[in-house]
């Protein structure tokens, strides 16, 4: 397919866009983690939209600054996509915006790294107004230095797969320059971190705890989510399948209401241009009480998906965050990985587990509760409703003098009843 302009979308029901997807190998590296890692770009492809054409595989020993791969590969890849009918090349590495160009002109094709196919699918998986901006954001920043010697205005951007997103179909990028229009967003962004911020603030004086989902991406996430809440939030066996940030009420069995909200998914070599952008998004996750790190237990790579959810979540500053371990899909035939004695092994499909990680998240969040006994007016029923939402209730006695309730409180929750409060 023809090279298209940014200003014009493309219908979802045109035809899929055919890419040849090529493999990076990397001296001393596993050949099964390079087919591992390429197949997981062919999900993405299909993520995008698109369809995989063929594939080829080439170890690079060294870069070529140019072109990436040497005259002969690039050569070869060109005569592959040609024999493929391939309307695009993918290629499973970030190249730099010289390389991207220089494999353009000499293929004659549009040619994408994985960043690129990543953006892209936040960029038809985003739907709300922060979630576009942020999307918009990193695909800014990433083009930005790709438009050298092309001009300085977007009227020269090539389209992507399906040619979509928030920047893409909405905005005359030729009538502003990139630097003002990432100023802009920077700055409606930062109204957005002023605003959760004023909400953070606002809920912090009720302390309603947050526990936060986080994982590799289509580990299970929003099916636990719709679990343990009943959210209904929108589930399907893509990567990525939701992009914007769901929060809901959940009562755990004590009675004490908490929030869970369900964050986007992490993905091995995530854009930095992304962790970047969603890094306000993020806020509410930092600001979580415990971490729910929801692990895939069918997949092969389990144990090395954990770890990139580590190391983003290192990037993020949340790695001392308190966090509980949910090891998924347990009830698959294969089950790859196990966690430690401290994991909890569960199905959100068929429930196994649930009630041991529920129980687990209530012990959680109890660690910085202290023991109060507080004497309530016969009339105060409603403080004593209020307890049951934010606290934990050990006993609850009616006497003459009035109702006597032994409790236990976070630190920041005994000032708020301290006139109540016997010992």
């Amino acid at each position: 397919m023809a090279k298209m302009r940014a200003h014009r979308s493309v219908s979802r029901r045109q035809k899929p866009q055919r890419a040849l997807i090529v493999g990076v190998g990397r001296p001393k590296q596993n050949r099964a983690v390079k087919e591992r890692s390429l197949d997981e770009l062919a999900r993405l492809i299909d993520t995008a939209g698109g369809v995989v054409a063929a594939r080829i595989s080439q170890e690079v020993r060294r870069a070529d600054p140019a072109t990436f791969f040497g005259k002969g590969k690039v050569e070869e890849i060109a005569l592959l996509a040609t024999e493929a009918a391939a309307d695009l090349v993918a290629v499973d590495w970030e190249l730099t915006p010289v390389q991207n160009k220089n494999l353009e002109d000499r293929m004659g094709l549009l040619v994408l790294d994985r960043t690129a196919v990543i953006l892209d699918i936040f960029a038809r998986r985003a739907a709300t107004r922060e979630g576009k901006l942020q999307v918009e954001l990193a695909q800014l920043k990433y083009l930005a230095p790709r438009l050298v010697g092309r001009g300085k205005v977007f009227s020269q951007q090539v389209g992507r797969i399906g040619t979509r997103g928030p920047g893409e179909t909405a905005l005359e990028y030729d009538r502003r320059r990139v630097k003002d229009r990432i100023a802009f967003l920077k700055g409606n962004l930062e109204r957005v971190r002023s605003h959760r911020r004023l909400h953070r603030a606002k809920r912090d004086s009720v302390p309603v705890p947050m526990v936060s989902l986080v994982g590799y991406t289509n580990a299970g996430k929003s099916t636990l989510m719709n679990a343990l809440t009943g959210a209904g939030v929108f589930v399907e066996d893509k990567l990525f399948a939701t992009l914007d940030p769901t929060v809901r009420r959940m009562k755990l069995p004590s009675g004490r209401e908490i929030l869970i909200a369900d964050t986007v998914g992490f993905i091995s070599r995530l854009p930095h241009q992304l962790i970047e952008a969603f890094k306000s998004t993020f806020e509410e996750a930092a600001s979580s009480a415990v971490l729910l790190h929801v692990i895939d237990a069918s997949d092969e790579e389990a144990r090395a998906h954990a770890e990139v959810v580590e190391k983003v979540l290192s990037e993020l500053g949340m790695a001392g965050s308190p966090r509980i371990d949910a090891v998924n899909k347990c009830d698959c035939v294969q089950s790859h990985y196990r966690g430690d004695e401290r994991a909890v092994r569960i199905s959100a499909i068929t429930g196994e587990g649930l009630p041991e990680l529920v129980d687990m998240l209530d012990r959680n969040l109890r660690i910085d509760f202290r023991k109060v006994t507080l004497l309530l007016p016969m009339e105060r029923g409603d403080v004593l409703s209020e307890i049951y939402r934010v606290g934990h209730v050990d006993a609850v006695k009616y006497g003459s003098r009035g109702i006597k309730v032994e409790c236990r409180l976070h630190e920041k929750q005994c000032g708020r009843y301290r006139e109540f409060t016997v010992r």
